[in-house]
């Protein structure tokens, strides 16, 4: 990771070193194979672990080099979708067991850290989206009537409310979410990792899995040092998906999504700015983010790639948009840039797929990966040894479609964030 600045940025630079892990050199055999080291294949990897179930998890390059390490690191509740829009394309049964179970997702990780001591700056003091303009204010409005109807602990703030929580007036009104808050995400990952390890998996980085057979009612899958031969496969790789099982790239289009690092912030000026230390994220189309980390570093990002002209435009635009929100950081200065992929579904919506028998992957989060990833991982690790039927899945097994277009739809994204950017920073 350390040789590209633009993969993980400040993550890679603040968080605890990753276990000891090697390429897989041999042929080993397990219950379940798990392929991918983001927070699904983890938790996945973590639960079997604690029920005795021999585990190997595959990682292509190291753990979190995916979505896991390269994201905001707000721990939110449900997905991008309000809950009526979720139950109308689910239908009322399966939309609520998707709701309730998405909704209790961020207990699981705040359990895991606390549980295994895991150190990853967890801040369990909640989250606000806020609203941008009026329509904002009506969208966080709507959210907040649907999600408090359901009996979550979410608040609807008002302008002057708003205000004093981010200590500043650029937004009309807020919803915070308590059950929420902000991690370091590689630095969650990593310690998922060293959790399964402790409880006996074993992780082998640098083996992207590369062959997969079945074999004697199980399943041989091969790297380009070794093989494992198991009886189940969990594929985990989402929008980092490479070598196998292409249908979970083609169901999705790839959204760039970068952040941006200030140096860390006196004191003085820290107490001035977001004083609640909440994870922010706004209600603009091409959205952005904010949040604090550890060191009083200011962590903004949006949608976009730090790549090409990319790289010039988003930076501009998050400098004179972040001093817009907060004129007391003058000219502000970033220290650590980094981009990655979130994966969009058609409905927003993440799938459950049984890609063979004994074969299975969760993915599509649309940028919910870490309390989703982590309760998928929690849940898949009972259903894979029979706690639970299928019945009892929280969201049933659909067919991978490919999306038309994907790639064209990928590229009009990137140039279109660069294009609001553009415009935006010229006002």
């Amino acid at each position: 990771m350390q040789n590209d600045p633009l993969s993980h940025g400040l993550w890679e630079r603040s968080a605890p070193a990753a276990p000891a892990t090697a390429p897989l050199a041999d042929e080993v055999r397990a219950e379940v194979v798990v392929i991918g080291g983001g927070y699904t294949g983890l938790s996945t990897a973590l639960h079997l672990a604690e029920r005795d179930s021999k585990v190997v998890l595959l990682e292509a390059v190291e753990i979190g080099f995916g979505g896991a390490g390269r994201n905001v690191g707000l721990v939110n509740a449900g997905m991008w979708v309000m809950p009526d829009d979720l139950l109308r394309t689910l239908g009322p049964k399966a939309g609520d067991r998707l709701i309730s179970f998405l909704g209790e997702g961020p207990a699981h990780v705040w359990d895991l850290i606390a549980r295994h001591g895991i150190d990853c700056e967890a801040n369990h003091v909640g989250t606000l989206h806020v609203a941008v303009g009026q329509s904002g204010l009506d969208e966080v409005a709507e959210r907040y009537r649907q999600w408090s109807r359901r009996g979550a602990p979410v608040e609807l703030l008002g302008p002057d409310a708003t205000a004093a929580r981010l200590a500043t007036d650029h937004y009309k009104g807020a919803l915070l979410d308590r059950r929420a808050g902000t991690i370091q995400p590689l630095a969650y990952a990593r310690g998922l990792a060293r959790a399964a390890m402790g409880q006996g998996a074993q992780i082998f980085t640098g083996s992207p899995a590369t062959g997969l057979q079945s074999q004697g009612g199980g399943w041989r899958v091969t790297t380009p040092h070794g093989e494992v031969i198991a009886r189940q496969v969990v594929f985990a790789t989402d929008a980092y998906t490479r070598y196998l099982m292409p249908q979970l790239r083609t169901q999705q289009v790839f959204l760039p999504y970068f952040n941006m690092a200030t140096a860390p912030l006196s004191d003085n000026l820290a107490r001035t700015i977001l004083p609640g230390r909440e994870g922010v994220w706004d209600t603009r189309e091409v959205l952005s983010s904010f949040r604090f980390d550890r060191q009083n570093r200011l962590v903004f990002g949006s949608v976009g790639a730090l790549r090409n002209t990319g790289a010039a435009v988003h930076r501009a635009w998050a400098q004179r948009a972040l001093a817009r929100i907060y004129p007391q950081l003058g000219d502000v200065r970033f220290e650590s840039a980094w981009h990655g992929t979130i994966g969009m579904t058609r409905d927003n919506l993440p799938r459950f797929h049984k890609l063979a028998e004994g074969v299975v992957s969760f993915c599509g989060y649309n940028g919910r990966g870490i309390a989703p990833g982590t309760a998928f991982g929690r849940f898949l690790a009972g259903w894979l040894r029979g706690e639970s039927s299928d019945a009892d899945l929280p969201l049933q097994p659909s067919q991978a479609q490919p999306v038309a277009l994907r790639s064209l739809k990928a590229a009009f994204y990137e140039v279109g964030a660069q294009a609001a950017h553009l415009v935006d920073a010229r006002r």
